[in-house]
C-alpha cells in the first residue's frame, strides 16, 4: 500500500511503500540492536531515520512502531542521552517532537573519537602501572597504541568524508 508519510508533501514523489518502510526501520532496529544498542532505541532511531521530516512526536512513533508511551519514552531517552537524537518543542504546543541530528554520523563518529582519547590516556596510564615488560602491562600497552592508530585514522577518514559529502547530490 503506497501512501504519504505525512511530513512531506502529498505528490507522487513523496509516495511511500509503508510496508517496505515497515521492514526496513524493523530490519536496520536488528541490525543496530545486533551491535549493542537497545532494542527499543533501535527501533526508534529507525523510525526517525525512515521519516522524511527526520522528527516525530512521541504520540507518531508510538503509533508507527505499535508501542507504549513508556517505550518511546525509554528508548528516546536512552538516543538523547547518547546524542543521536535531541527534544525539541513544537512551536505553540507542548508537545516534544523528537530529532536526528544533523550531521548524526559525523558527530557520532566525532564523540566517538573523544571517547578514544579518553580510553587512551587511561589505558597508557594502565600499561605504566602495571610495568611495560610485564604481560598485562604489554597487552594494555598495545591496546592503548590501537586506539591512539584508529583515532588518527578516524581523524582522516572524516576529514574525507566532508570532501566526499560535498561532492553528492543528496536533494
Amino acid at each position: 500500500m503506497l501512501k504519504t508519510d505525512g511530513d512531506g508533501p502529498a505528490d507522487a514523489a513523496s509516495r511511500r511503500d509503508e510496508g517496505a518502510v515497515s521492514r526496513f526501520v524493523e530490519r536496520f532496529a536488528a541490525q543496530l540492536t545486533d551491535a549493542g544498542m537497545q532494542r527499543m532505541a533501535a527501533r526508534v532511531f529507525a523510525q526517525l531515520l525512515a521519516s522524511d521530516g527526520g522528527a516525530m512526536t512521541s504520540a507518531e512513533l508510538g503509533e508507527a512502531l505499535r508501542i507504549s508511551p513508556a517505550a518511546v519514552s525509554g528508548a528516546v531517552s536512552y538516543l538523547t542521552q547518547v546524542h543521536m537524537v535531541s527534544r525539541e518543542r513544537e512551536p505553540g504546543s507542548r508537545r516534544d517532537r523528537y530529532v536526528l541530528h544533523n550531521e548524526l554520523w559525523y558527530e557520532t563518529f566525532t564523540r566517538r573519537d573523544q571517547v578514544l582519547t579518553q580510553w587512551g590516556k587511561t589505558l597508557r596510564e594502565g600499561a605504566a602501572g602495571l610495568g611495560a615488560h610485564s604481560p598485562a602491562g604489554a597487552r594494555v600497552a598495545e591496546t592503548a597504541a590501537f586506539f591512539e592508530f584508529m583515532q588518527g585514522e578516524m581523524l582522516g577518514l572524516m576529514d574525507r568524508w566532508r570532501a566526499h559529502r560535498a561532492t553528492l547530490d543528496l536533494g
